[in-house]
């Protein structure tokens, strides 16, 4: 009897998603264990496996939306493999034409009318080809509709003000050349930005609380934990992966979670787990070249920082005026629960971390 394939539960908030890719065709020959299907939710990509082996029989296709316990498929247990097609017969040798016979000499007096050939039928005209269509239309991902809820969710119920401030990362980068060899031989990861903005943006926490908060009906509910979010582009959309306790992880641990993500995201195995709970979200923009844009906060939220390109400017320092490598910051915040004050005085605080980041590892 064949065994049906369902979809699993996928977590507590997943109740279904849609499927995008068939790995195999209808009729095949499947095993225990092979991965049948890929699934997209608003969330994450799961994989659904064959637990059985037989020929497989395909009931929902690519692109339909189908419930968690929906059945699928089946496999058919009983189908015998394919018995291996027989070969052609070889073509028999043409027989040798027969000689042609011989013509009679025609008499002199006669004259010979050679006929004329009838002209061959124009050929019928070739259909021109139809032009190329001017749209393209496909069906919303659910983890794209997700993106597209959660962003209109937040210009709606959030009163979204974005301040900016730029930041020299002169000593950043220095300090980062200087110990790369030795970081790199130490715990086998390159020493990144991004875990010198992770740490910056933990000392504002701290320093500022008010904005270490999230909005919950009609209470502010404060945060003790700093479960800090980086936004990470993937062919199927935004994602936002939480890099836990980040306020008791040191600069390589933060570096090997944020490539451990980066993988898991490149394989389509990140969980619902990896993407809920986060405290504050970092955007890095500048890895596409952005100079300056506002952020939309991750609900339910209250901040999020935007990174920029790094770039050659004219500034002054003591009285001089200096090129220096400058970036620009946007704090994005929700002027229902963070005051501009507040704001103001957060993106200073990592302004100052990122100048001067060797408070960061001494703790000053």
């Amino acid at each position: 009897m064949p065994s049906d394939i369902k979809i699993p539960a996928l977590g507590e908030s997943v109740a279904g998603g849609q499927i995008a890719k068939w790995h195999f065709k209808e009729g095949d020959l499947v095993k225990t264990g092979d991965i049948l299907l890929t699934l997209e939710t608003d969330k994450v990509a799961a994989e659904v496996t064959a637990e059985s082996s037989g020929a497989l029989h395909i009931g929902k296709q690519a692109g339909e939306d189908v419930e968690v316990g929906a059945v699928v498929g089946q496999i058919d247990e009983n189908a015998a493999a394919p018995a291996p097609k027989a070969e052609a017969p070889k073509p028999a040798p043409a027989a040798a034409p027969a000689p042609a016979a011989k013509t009679e000499e025609k008499p002199a007096n006669v004259t010979e009318f050679k006929v004329v050939p009838k002209p061959e039928p124009a050929p019928a005209p070739v259909a021109k080809a139809a032009p190329e269509g001017r749209i393209t239309r496909k069906k919303m991902s659910p983890l794209r509709k997700k993106i597209a809820d959660q962003l209109v969710s937040a210009q709606r119920t959030a009163a979204i003000l974005t301040t900016f401030n730029e930041c020299d990362m002169s000593n950043v980068m220095a300090l980062r050349s200087k110990l790369q060899d030795s970081f790199v031989a130490k715990n086998g990861v390159k020493l990144g930005f991004m875990s010198f903005f992770i740490k910056a943006v933990v000392e504002a926490l701290k320093a500022v609380p008010q904005v270490n908060v999230r909005v919950e009906g009609d209470e502010i509910v404060q945060n003790h934990f700093f479960d800090i979010g980086v936004a990470v582009g993937t062919e199927r959309g935004l994602i936002v992966p939480v890099l836990r306790d980040a306020d008791q992880k040191s600069f390589a641990e933060l570096e090997k979670d944020i490539l451990g993500y980066a993988a898991k995201a490149k394989e389509g195995k990140i969980q619902v787990s990896d993407l809920t709970g986060g405290v504050f979200t970092i955007s890095n923009g500048g890895v596409y070249g952005s100079l300056l844009s506002t952020p939309i906060i991750n609900p339910p939220q209250s901040a999020i920082l935007g990174m920029h390109s790094i770039q050659q400017r004219p500034v002054a320092v003591d009285g001089q005026v200096v090129i220096r490598p400058m970036m620009y910051l946007a704090l994005s915040y929700d002027h229902r629960v963070v005051d501009g004050k507040e704001a103001v005085s957060f993106l200073i605080w990592i302004k100052d971390c990122i100048e001067n980041p060797a408070r960061m590892l001494v703790g000053a």
